[in-house]
This record gives C-alpha cells, sequence and structure tokens, in this order.
C-alpha cells in the first residue's frame, strides 16, 4: 500500500536516509528537518516593537516553507523508520557523501559530485557510481555504447528501469509464490448463455439506481455456494510450519490492474453479501486500488483469489496463486461459438475458466471437482439463488 504520512513539524527537508526504493531499517532516521525554534523568549528583541514579527522573519527567510510537506511512503509497515528533526537554522546544500578519492576523481572529470547517484548506504557514492556516471556522459537515464556512422541502425541505447517500490514488492511476490508452489492449472469451458440472458435483465431492472452487474458477482455467488465442499481451497498453507488453514468466511481478493501496478484489494466476508452488495464492493475497491486510497487492511487477507482481464481475456491463461492461499480463478473473455448441443450446431456464448492451485493441498481430482461445480451454477444461474 502506497499511504501518505504528515509531517509533525513545519520545515525544510535537508536530507534523506536513502533514494526512492531503499529499504530502511525499522527505527533508523528516514528524513531531516530544518525547522525554525519558537520559544517563550521575553528578551528586548521580542519584546521590542520595533523588531520584526517571527512571521515576518519567517518571509524574509527563504530557507522556511509555511505548508506542512506531506510524505509519501511505499510499503509502510508497523514500527516505521523515524522522523528527524533538526532545529539549527543552517545551509540547505547537502554535501554528498562520498571518500576524498572519490571526490577528486571527479573533480579531475570536470563532475559535479552532487549530481551522481549513489548506491551505498545512505546514498554514498562510490569509485563505480563515478565511472558509470562518466560512461554515460552524466546522462542517468540512459548508457550510450558508441555511436555508428550508419544513419539507418537504429539508436544503440538501453534503459535500465530498476524494480521500485510497488512494482518490486509485486516481483518479489510472484517469484516467491512461483518458487514456493508447485502449481498446476484446470482449464474449463463453460456455457454462459443464460447466465448473460439473467445478468441483462437484472441490469434492466435497476435502470436509473446507477447500479450495474458484471459476470464476476455471479461467480463470486458460485464461488461462495460450493467452497464448503473444497474448504482447502478457501485456505492459507504456512511452508514454514506446515499449517494449512482453512476458513469458513470467505474473504475474496480481487486480482486489479493500476497504473501503478497489479494490486490485489479483499472483498471480506462476501458470503454475507447479496449479489448487488458485491457488485458494488468490487466496484468500490477497485476504484480505491487504482486511485491509491486502498487501506492497507483492505489490500490483505484474502483466502482465495479471482483474476480476470475482462474483455482481453484471452481463451486460457494460468494463473499464479496468490501465496499463501491454495487456489486462484482465472475468468477468461466471453464470445460467442459454434458448439454442439443435442446433435445440432447452434451459437452459444462461451467462457473458459483457468484455475491453478497448489499441488501440496490441491489434488487435481479435487481441482477440477471445484471448477465443475461452479460451472455446473454459471450454466444453471437459477440455482444460484435457491
Amino acid at each position: 500500500a502506497t499511504v501518505e504520512v504528515p509531517s509533525s513539524v513545519t520545515g525544510v527537508v535537508v536530507s534523506l536516509a536513502g533514494k526512492e526504493g531503499d529499504v530502511i531499517a525499522v527505527g533508523s532516521p528516514l528524513i531531516t528537518f530544518e525547522c525554525e525554534v519558537l520559544t517563550n523568549d521575553t528578551s528586548e528583541e521580542n519584546t521590542n516593537p520595533d523588531s520584526p514579527s517571527t512571521k515576518e522573519r519567517a518571509e524574509d527567510d527563504h530557507s522556511m516553507v509555511s505548508p506542512q510537506p506531506e510524505l509519501k511512503a511505499v510499503g509502510v509497515t508497523q514500527g516505521a523508520p523515524s522522523l528527524t528533526i533538526s532545529s539549527n537554522q543552517t545551509s540547505l546544500n547537502v554535501r554528498a557523501l562520498a571518500a576524498p578519492s572519490v571526490r577528486k576523481k571527479a573533480l579531475e572529470n570536470n563532475i559535479d559530485i552532487n549530481a551522481v547517484p549513489g548506491s551505498g548506504p545512505a546514498g554514498r557514492i562510490s569509485y563505480d557510481d563515478l565511472d558509470n556516471f562518466i560512461a554515460a556522459g552524466g546522462e542517468l537515464a540512459l548508457k550510450y555504447t558508441q555511436q555508428t556512422s550508419d544513419s539507418n541502425k537504429k539508436s544503440a541505447a538501453t534503459n535500465d528501469v530498476k524494480l521500485l517500490g510497488l512494482r518490486r514488492v509485486i516481483a518479489e511476490k510472484m517469484q516467491h509464490s512461483k518458487q514456493t508452489i508447485p502449481h498446476y492449472s484446470y482449464i474449463e469451458e463453460v456455457d454462459v448463455t443464460e447466465l448473460e440472458a439473467l445478468r441483462k435483465t437484472l441490469n434492466i431492472q435497476r435502470l436509473g439506481e446507477g447500479k450495474k452487474l458484471t459476470i464476476l458477482p455471479f461467480i463470486i455467488q458460485a464461488l461462495i455456494r460450493v467452497l464448503p465442499d473444497f474448504p482447502h481451497c478457501n485456505a492459507r498453507h504456512n511452508t514454514e510450519s506446515g499449517v494449512t488453514e482453512q476458513y469458513d468466511a470467505v474473504h475474496i481478493g480481487m486480482a486489479t490492474m493500476t497504473d501503478d501496478g497489479l494490486k490485489v484489494p479483499v472483498i471480506r466476508h462476501a458470503e454475507s453479501l447479496d449479489i448487488w452488495q458485491q457488485a458494488a464492493e468490487i466496484s468500490r475497491l477497485a476504484t480505491a486500488a487504482r486511485e491509491n486510497n486502498a487501506q492497507p487492511q483492505e489490500l490483505s487477507g484474502s483466502t482465495i483469489t479471482i483474476t480476470s482481464l475482462g474483455a482481453i481475456g484471452g481463451i486460457a491463461s494460468t494463473p499464479i496463486v496468490n501465496h499463501p492461499e491454495t487456489a486462484i480463478i482465472g475468468v477468461n473473455k466471453m464470445q460467442q461459438r459454434a458448439v454442439v448441443v443435442d446433435d445440432k450446431i447452434i451459437v452459444r456464448r462461451m467462457m473458459n475458466l483457468s484455475a491453478s492451485f497448489d499441488h501440496r493441498i490441491v489434488d487435481g481430482y479435487d481441482g477440477a471437482q471445484l471448477i465443475q461445480a461452479i460451472k455446473k451454477l454459471l450454466e444453471q444461474p437459477a440455482l444460484l439463488f435457491i
């Protein structure tokens, strides 16, 4: 989660403990402010009516900033790094951290040491940092190789993109899930012709109320109905202890694509909501995730996950289980296809479900049975309400 941390003081940021993406130990300084110390001093300066007021001095001092800054911290957990406050009115030019020999080399190459990004603790600049900066011609984003005189060839520039913030968290979670969980996938097609007719009818009845059903609430309803028969699929497995926690409540993670990357907001106690409430909660959580307003507790604690790419969902996929869960249901796109029904070829609206399971906990037969049970309810949607 990305959350805002308001500053407890008014002042100027004079130094940071690291660069964007750095991991800082709990309890260590995160940021240093420079702020003015206001006292109850009754000296002649403060009592003299001709002396400038504190407000006037602050306005004349360009090192002071009146609005309270808001800090952005990525991946904030319990026990965040501390804020360091400095009360000294010192210069705002922060000296770069580097050994004297590194500074000398930068001077010899006519390089401003403060412009070099450091990779060491608190941004300390090493020989390698300086050499890379010089090799890049002083440009931070691009590293250029020797340019060719052949104008028909494309530029040899490369763009090095470091995994930061949410993107790094996603990468770590995906790698951990894939390395830890022995996956298998099961794909089945579902005839959703009757379901689509019901969905459109229900939406027409609620026309004007600002509510609209997609297919996801129906899939959630079907999942809730069948999970009691497959408790090991509504579960979280602790690899270290070897214990699988099976849940009575159904907390459904909804994989949601945002501008920042993949997030999984959670519909808590989905079993207690009707289909319209589930639709409203899907919309609310997806909006919060995309606008970076989701609270940390809304992005954790799921017991099973549904992932869907909507209209571009393809005909099949092999989703990665959301560790430490044991199952994930992938929803592929709906499309009209020619199928055989009662020895006749007719056009039906079809959709595939692509599910993946933790083979340590869920056997292949059980995973297939779960999807078949969902399929039965989706192909005969009246059963969802009986």
